[in-house]
C-alpha cells in the first residue's frame, strides 16, 4: 500500500470536465478557418508591402516607360487604333500586362522560397486547408497585382495626352481579377514544381513575357492575318486584356462573337482547370513533403 502523502490539484476536480484533444488525423476545425486563412494572407502581403518600392512602384514605372516609347515612336499626330487614340488603346493594355506579371511573380516567389530556405513546414504544418492555402496565396498575388495596376493607373492618369478614364468599371474590375488569378494560379504551379529560382525565371522568360507581349497589348488583333488571329484567340492573355481594355475604352479589336461574354467564359474556364490542377499538386505534396 502506497503511504506516500497524496498531493491533490486545485483542478483535479474540473479535469473530467476538460475537452478532449481530437485524435491523430481528424480535423478539430471542421468549417472554414478564417482566423488561419487570414493570418497567412496578411503575412503575404506584409512580405511583398515591406519592399514595395521593389514590387509595386518599380514595375509601375517600368512599364509607364513602355507607354512613353511607343507614343513617341509610334503614336504619330492624329494615329488611331479601333477609332480611339494610340495612347488611349495601349494604356489598358500596359496596366493589364503590369498586373499580370506581379501577380505571377508574387505567387511564384512563396513556396519556392520555403523549399529553397528549408521554411515550407511554415506553409504544411499550421492548421490549414489545401482550399484555405490556395485562397490566401491567390488572394495576396490578387491584391499585388490591383496595387500595381492602381499605381500606374494614377501614373497615365496625370501624363499628358492619355485618357485612362473607365468607361465600364464593372469589366475592369471582373478581368483585372480574372486574369491576376489566371497568372496566380499559373505561378502557385511553378512555385510547387520548380526547385530553385532558374525554374521560375525560366517560366517567366519563355511562357508569361511571350504570352503578355503576342495578346495584343501593343496592336489590334484584327489587322492580324487570320492564321495569326487564330493563335491569338488561343491566348488566354489576350481574352484578359481585351476584356480590361473594354472596361476602359468601349470597344473591342475581335473578330469573334460576343467577343466581352466569351472572354469571360473563356478566363472562368482557364482559371478552374488551372485550379483545379494547383489543388491536385498541392493535396498530393508532389516536390513539397519529403
Amino acid at each position: 500500500m502506497n503511504d506516500q502523502p497524496q498531493i491533490s490539484r486545485p483542478d483535479s476536480a474540473n479535469s473530467a470536465a476538460a475537452p478532449a484533444f481530437a485524435e491523430p488525423g481528424v480535423p478539430h476545425i471542421r468549417a472554414l478557418n478564417v482566423p488561419g486563412l487570414q493570418a497567412l494572407y496578411v503575412k503575404e502581403v506584409r512580405r511583398f508591402f515591406k519592399v514595395q518600392l521593389q514590387t509595386i512602384w518599380a514595375p509601375a514605372i517600368t512599364t509607364l516607360l513602355f507607354l512613353v516609347i511607343f507614343t513617341v515612336a509610334l503614336g504619330g499626330a492624329g494615329r488611331t487604333v479601333i477609332g480611339v487614340p494610340f495612347a488611349d488603346f495601349i494604356a489598358p493594355g500596359l496596366i493589364m500586362m503590369a498586373m499580370l506579371q506581379n501577380s505571377f511573380a508574387n505567387s511564384s516567389f512563396s513556396l519556392l522560397v520555403g523549399k529553397i530556405q528549408g521554411t515550407i513546414v511554415d506553409y504544411l504544418m499550421p492548421p490549414l486547408g489545401v482550399g484555405e492555402l490556395i485562397m490566401a496565396l491567390i488572394g495576396a498575388a490578387v491584391t499585388r497585382a490591383i496595387l500595381v495596376g492602381f499605381a500606374l493607373w494614377l501614373a497615365m492618369l496625370l501624363w499628358p495626352g492619355v485618357h485612362v478614364g473607365p468607361d465600364h468599371l464593372w469589366a475592369v474590375a471582373l478581368f483585372g481579377v480574372l486574369g491576376a488569378m489566371m497568372m496566380g494560379f499559373l505561378g502557385l504551379i511553378t512555385s510547387v514544381w520548380a526547385e530553385k529560382f532558374d525554374h521560375a525565371a525560366a517560366v517567366t522568360n519563355f511562357v508569361v513575357t511571350p504570352l503578355a507581349l503576342l495578346s495584343g497589348t501593343f496592336y489590334s488583333i484584327d489587322r492580324l492575318a487570320p492564321w495569326f488571329q487564330t493563335v491569338a484567340h488561343a491566348n488566354p492573355v489576350y481574352y484578359a486584356i481585351m476584356g480590361f481594355r473594354y472596361g476602359f475604352i468601349g470597344t473591342v479589336d475581335a473578330t469573334i462573337a460576343n467577343p466581352v461574354m466569351t472572354a469571360a467564359l473563356f478566363l472562368i474556364a482557364v482559371n478552374a482547370v488551372l485550379g483545379a490542377i494547383t489543388y491536385r499538386l498541392l493535396v498530393s505534396g508532389w516536390k513539397l513533403k519529403a
